[in-house]
Formats: structure tokens, sequence, C-alpha cells
């Protein structure tokens, strides 16, 4: 399974951590993070390719790196947490949903924000209807089975939060 927007995340924090407690991050690989997130986020609009592949790429030298100094610096326990968490963040099925300002989207009126959700388990095309429904937000299938589902910002938040707590649930 490839890499998710929480991978991302989870890197950068143990990157952060090792930098505040005084370990020199090489500049290639603050780059190769930062490169992998784009990537990452450019599959997610255009539906997968090549960019997700070459993020997993960076991903995995990154991780070597920072693995190798948090043991050097913290200890065996606790990049063990970090390791645990990178597992369940890669082996969890997640929602991948950008709300995404000052961009065009055919279909979307220009002063309405959007998202695009992938149904994943539980969380079917019709469910996640349902919960934009709840919010008045409108959607739309795209051909790649992903949803856009757009409307006013305080609606998408509150939907967000729907859609978080439905994934939460046993």
């Amino acid at each position: 399974m490839s890499r998710s927007l929480a991978s991302w995340k989870l890197l950068e924090d143990m990157m952060l951590e090792l930098k505040k407690s005084g370990v020199a991050i090489p500049l290639r690989l603050v780059e190769d993070l930062r490169a992998a997130k784009s990537m990452i986020e450019l599959s997610c609009m255009a539906g997968g390719g090549d960019a997700l592949q070459k993020a997993e790429v960076l991903f995995v030298d990154v991780e070597a790196y920072l693995v190798a100094e948090g043991q050097k610096r913290f200890g065996e326990d606790k990049v063990e947490g970090w390791i645990k968490q990178l597992e369940k963040a890669n082996t969890e099925p997640s929602v991948v949903a950008e709300v995404v300002q000052n961009q065009f989207v055919v279909g979307v009126p220009k002063d309405q924000q959007w998202i695009r959700i992938e149904p994943v388990g539980a969380l079917t095309a019709k469910r996640i209807e349902q919960l934009a429904e709840q919010q008045d937000l409108q959607v739309k299938l795209q051909t790649d089975g992903k949803l856009v589902v757009y409307g006013s910002s305080a609606g998408l938040r509150v939907f967000l939060r729907a859609i978080t707590a439905e994934k939460l649930k046993p």
C-alpha cells in the first residue's frame, strides 16, 4: 500500500523533533520530504501514477536517515514508537481529503471550497453522499471513482468531522 499524507506528517514530525534536539538534517532530505508531499498531492489530483512511486522512494531514504539518527539521539524505545506509528499510518485505510482553495475544478463554483475523497471500506460513496447532504454540500462523481464534495467552508469542516467519526467507529 502506498504511503499517505499521514505518513508524510509523521516523518515531518520526526524530523522536527530531531532538529529541536540539535541534529543537523541534511538539506537534501528536507527537500526530498517536501517533494514527496507534492507528489502525493499530485497523485490525489491526477489519480495516481508514477508520482506515488517516486514519493515512496523518497520516503524510504528519509525514513532510513531519521530512524538511524533517532536511535543515536533518543535510543531504541523512542524510535520503536516512531516505527509503530509509521506502520499504522501505512496499513490503515485512509480517507484522502484536502480542502483546496484558489484552484479550478470543473463544475464547482469559484467561491466554494471543495475536497476530493475516495470511498474506502465502510465509507461508501452512498454514505459520503448522505453525510454531505446533511451539511447542504454538493457531490460529483469523477471518472476515477473519487468524489468531489463542495460547498461552504463551515459545511466542509463539519462534513470532515463526520467522516472522521465514521472512520473511527468500530
